[in-house]
């Protein structure tokens, strides 16, 4: 874990009104790794998420993205330093079709056909269904979308919040293998997942959160063998 990492998250606090949810959060992804972030139902991932992506403001602590100080940046500011969420529950506009979901992106600056191309490259299936409205897709194809769309950015860093959610094992197995290939392409990803074990699979580190705090770190094998009893949900 050398150099300086993508992500590094110190001390960090945040609350809903009196209630400290994050208490005091240390967390490092260095660059070009896969880092699952594992724990039960409120254990304050999702609020971690929220704290990073600019989306809500943490009591005290840091955050540094690539080395700069990112502590008070908005969403869209942190979108132009390379960081990009995929939120719980999918993120597609269900009434224009998969190409159109796509297309919208290229305001970013990348050009239509270079966002089609990655897409469809990573997700067949999409170019199978690009004349397909976006809602009218199953749940593992609109998140295949949401993630393209994501992708789209040019991302340094990826997060990913609750992949698995509502989706079948065989899906979930499926989304796993291009989080792999899309990180040998060089883009940094957090997952945070409720569900471990597929995540892990392709994770090089993971860290365990329960009560507002990680209590664990380290390479998959060694955090699944200490923290089992701590990882719920499909884990054990």
């Amino acid at each position: 874990m050398s150099g300086i990492p993508i992500l590094e998250v110190v001390d960090l606090r945040a609350a809903y009104g009196r209630i400290e949810v994050l208490r005091g959060v240390d967390l490092r992804i260095p660059k070009g790794a896969v880092v699952a972030l594992l724990g039960p139902n409120g254990a304050g991932k999702s609020t971690l998420v929220k704290v990073i992506s600019g989306q809500k403001k943490p009591t005290s602590g840091d955050i540094h993205l690539g080395g700069v100080h990112v502590q008070d940046t908005g969403p869209e500011e942190l979108a132009r330093l390379g960081l990009c969420t995929i939120p719980e529950g999918r993120s597609v506009f269900p009434n224009l079709t998969v190409e159109e979901n796509l297309t919208l992106m290229s305001y970013a600056g990348v050009s239509a056909d270079k966002v089609l191309e990655t897409a469809y490259s990573y997700f067949p299936r999409l170019h199978q269904r690009r004349h397909q409205l976006a809602g009218t897709m199953s749940g593992g194809e609109q998140q295949m979308l949401a993630m393209s769309r994501a992708l789209a950015s040019d991302p340094a860093l990826l997060l990913l919040d609750e992949l698995s959610m509502g989706l079948a094992p065989l899906i979930v197995d499926e989304l796993y293998d291009t989080v792999a290939q899309i990180a040998e392409s060089g883009v940094s990803i957090l997952c945070i997942e409720q569900f471990a074990r597929t995540a892990l699979r392709v994770s090089d580190y993971a860290a365990v959160m329960t009560g507002g705090r990680i209590v664990a770190t380290g390479e998959p094998a060694e955090v699944m063998d200490t923290m089992s009893d701590v990882i719920l949900g499909g884990a054990a």
